[in-house]
């Protein structure tokens, strides 16, 4: 049996956190570092909401593929959020977001080829060990192509999974972005993912540029295309719990509800 998240956003916070126990709703999902230190009456919303909700984290400011050195400091603090606040799950991009003048506000993408896929192994067990658990790792979507790479994004992603040990959080409207914007087949892609890796799944909106490229936006419901490839996916791995991502032009809850809804009725598992 799926269960079902959504991100939970402070423009309907209050109204979750009134209704949370009537809410068809299995899970929550934010990003810690928004967080961090935060009082007054959102940290109390939140608490009411995580009395009757599991809460998946979904980070931001990881970096995990960057160049510049893993914040220690950040890592500290994530620890023992996770642990105050009883996170089933924390989730990061397989991406960078820093370099030695910050952080950039952005996911960024990184070369596939070997000297990245080591570098980015060697950390993810640094943050693993430091967890104490396995990092669930987002597919994530990417807009340009380094000349200096020498694998395929599916090769790399797996290359990643085997020799981390990571898990994967399978982002379809990434894959379905990707696919389309570097011409490959996203069954195919699905196909070649190892089952026993995929923690859970994420599904949103895009939208289509004029000049043809799809930007993964979380603006919108989810597409026809993305809702066939959920379908694909709980057909060949089976039930995983499912989010709803829809970050920018936040609709009202009912709308999210509703759209939560018509996946769930439409869901294969």
């Amino acid at each position: 049996m799926s269960t079902w998240g959504l991100g939970l956003r402070r423009e309907f916070l209050p109204q979750f956190a009134e209704a949370a126990a009537e809410l068809p709703v299995d899970f929550v999902e934010i990003a810690p570092e928004n967080w961090f230190a935060f009082g007054g009456a959102p940290a109390r919303d939140l608490a009411r909401v995580l009395e009757q909700k599991s809460l998946f984290c979904h980070g931001l400011s990881l970096s995990i593929a960057g160049p510049a050195p893993l914040d220690w400091d950040f890592l500290r603090t994530l620890r023992s959020f996770l642990q105050e606040h009883g996170a089933v799950v924390y989730s990061e991009h397989l991406s960078y977001c820093a370099d030695a003048q910050g952080y950039l506000h952005d996911l960024l993408p990184i070369p596939f080829h070997a000297q990245s896929l080591a570098w980015t192994v060697d950390r993810i067990e640094q943050v693993q060990d430091f967890l104490g658990h396995p990092l669930v790792l987002e597919n994530t979507a990417y807009y340009g192509q380094f000349p200096e790479s020498t694998m395929s994004e599916l090769d790399f992603l797996l290359a990643v999974l085997a020799q981390s040990g990571c898990e994967l959080l399978l982002d379809l409207n990434n894959l379905f972005v990707n696919s389309r914007n570097h011409g490959y087949l996203a069954e195919e892609f699905l196909a070649a993912l190892p089952a026993e890796k995929i923690r859970y799944y994420h599904v949103a909106g895009h939208y289509q540029h004029p000049a043809g490229w799809l930007i993964d936006t979380h603006d919108s419901g989810v597409s026809t295309e993305v809702g066939d490839l959920l379908r694909q996916a709980q057909q060949r791995f089976g039930s995983r719990p499912t989010l709803l991502e829809w970050d920018n032009d936040i609709p009202p809850l009912d709308t999210l509800l509703a759209e939560l809804e018509q996946l769930r009725n439409a869901s294969i598992a």
